[in-house]
């Protein structure tokens, strides 16, 4: 921690070659730290924070593990081992399973990934005529039973999303949703209309993004009305009866430096001032 051949120092000595430290330890954990240099062991006693003692020990550079720490809470105990062993076991997942996936998406031009992670043991078989609802056929499976035991806990689905931001990747999501599966049954509508009926499974899902400029995308937003007027171009064609209705769409939303940019020929009138 003071050597001079360490690569990072944490502490820095004041002008008379003096070490401070324990700046924000309370005097309480910072005594109780002080055992483990006379025994080797530190004895949690009653009411001292594990978390606090877990940074106190991170900043004196003092193994966390069992072999060190006594304490009567051993559900705090366990609960930073396992955040531990969770960070490490999801750095292999992630190099191993993931990374793969998201540079398939890269190679495809795509600046963000969702992954749905499924069993061993799960098949997906959709029917080509009757595919599920829009967005599915987006996702990126994954078959991987570890994975999947993994991001049943939510305290290690947050220790994911640590470890994701800490690589750099952004607008992270980690849960559970309801994938399809396979087609149960088809229902008749009025009109011939038909909707199939999937078998959806609640599975973990993890979705992130690496796109840089994401603030400066532009997305087109239409929005569909309804109106009882008529449009020229229908009117000169043939007598409509009055009370028809036809669908008529909001041009897209455009930026002031596209207008000012744009030819006059390329204007519509209303983008002139008075």
């Amino acid at each position: 921690m003071f050597g001079p051949g360490r690569e990072y120092n944490f502490t820095r000595p004041n002008e008379k070659g003096e070490y401070e430290i324990a700046e924000g330890i309370s005097a309480t954990v910072f005594r109780t730290v002080l055992d483990y240099y006379k025994t080797g062991i530190i004895n949690c006693p009653d009411g001292i924070s594990i978390p606090d003692l877990r940074d106190t020990c991170d900043y004196l550079c003092i193994n966390f593990d069992f072999n060190t720490i006594r304490c009567q809470d051993l559900s705090a105990l366990l609960h930073e081992l396992s955040n531990d062993g969770a960070h490490k076991q999801f750095d292999r997942y992630l190099e191993e399973l993931i990374l793969p996936i998201m540079v398939g998406c890269a190679k495809k031009g795509e600046r963000e990934c969702h992954i749905v992670v499924l069993t061993d043991e799960d098949s997906v078989d959709w029917d080509e005529d009757h595919p599920p609802p829009m967005g599915e056929e987006y996702s990126q499976i994954l078959y991987s039973s570890k994975l999947y035991r993994f991001f049943k806990y939510i305290e290690n689905r947050d220790v994911a999303k640590t470890v994701l931001k800490e690589r750099g990747l952004k607008n992270i999501r980690i849960g559970i949703e309801g994938y399809p599966t396979c087609k149960e049954k088809i229902k008749r509508r009025p009109g011939g209309r038909s909707e199939v009926i999937y078998n959806y499974v609640q599975r973990p899902f993890i979705q992130m993004s690496w796109e840089k400029e994401e603030g400066k995308s532009r997305h087109v937003d239409f929005q569909c009305v309804r109106s009882k007027s008529l449009t020229n171009l229908v009117a000169a064609g043939e007598d409509v009866l009055e009370d028809q209705e036809i669908v008529m769409h909001h041009p897209p939303q455009v930026d002031e430096l596209d207008r000012l940019n744009a030819p006059l020929s390329q204007m519509a009138p209303n983008d002139f001032q008075d």
